[in-house]
């Protein structure tokens, strides 16, 4: 569907209030710098960062660790998306089951489960396995939990006329069961994504041996500033690179559903 002019326009003004707001960020940022004395070792002055920021790109130093990140977050994320489809659509088969699980997981959702940090790292040790094993647990739920509503609450109408056209398990899965619940399992696998990536690069502050996030840390303990305000645009630029994507990625699975 092609969107109107109004659709446009309104995109386009909210674009443009969305940059008009970091180009007064910036303009803060710089004045705080230059202007209002505050120390370079809590702030460091925007163009040094951005000098930083250049030769992280150019240099090409930010790349073992973020193959080291996004490999924990393509691991953590892929047993995340397998068990949370498969446990979210044996619990929606029955209404027993959507019962008893569904609030169960939303429960232990409601908890910070990065608090569990410390026992993965005594389990897994500080390599990646601990920050994978901690990604796959916090994305699985939202997944699971959007698979449940999916298919636990599709029309009961839908079913039964399927049913009595003759549809086989197969057919009632395929052609009235997944495309009434896509829309909703696809909302569930980008949430996961999202908390994903945000677990695992969170982690990585806290006890690891590389990542981006190691790296940040590493920075600001030995009081490299604006080498740390560099990476962590960095990494901004790199979480809003993947959601894009993931969002791109949901749309067009909706559009094709």
């Amino acid at each position: 569907m092609t969107p109107s002019r109004d659709q446009r326009e309104a995109r386009l003004a909210s674009r443009a209030v969305q940059v008009a707001f970091l180009i007064a960020l910036l303009v803060l940022w710089y004045l705080a710098t230059t202007r209002w004395r505050v120390s370079p070792l809590l702030l460091p002055n925007p163009v040094v960062v951005l000098r930083d920021f250049w030769n992280i790109l150019t240099t090409g130093e930010f790349i073992g660790d973020l193959r080291v990140t996004l490999t924990e977050l393509v691991i953590a994320f892929t047993i995340a998306a397998g068990s949370g489809l498969f446990v979210g659509y044996l619990v929606s088969r029955s209404q027993y089951c959507i019962q008893v699980f569904e609030p169960l997981f939303a429960g232990i959702y409601s908890v910070p489960i990065i608090l569990f940090l410390p026992l993965y790292v005594l389990l897994f040790g500080l390599g990646p396995a601990s920050k994978i094993a901690l990604g796959a647990t916090i994305s699985f739920f939202p997944i699971a939990l959007n698979t449940i509503a999916g298919f636990g609450y599709v029309e009961r109408t839908l079913v039964i006329a399927a049913r009595s056209m003759g549809a086989s398990d197969l057919q009632l899965f395929r052609f009235v069961l997944l495309p009434a619940a896509l829309p909703v399992i696809l909302t569930g696998m980008r949430m996961g994504f999202t908390v994903a990536l945000l677990s695992i690069i969170g982690s990585e502050t806290i006890a690891s041996l590389a990542g981006l996030g190691h790296r940040i840390v590493y920075l600001a303990e030995g009081m490299e500033t604006a080498a740390m305000f560099a990476y962590i645009a960095f990494v901004v630029a790199i979480a809003a690179i993947l959601n894009t994507l993931v969002s791109a990625l949901e749309a067009r699975g909706r559009r094709r559903r």
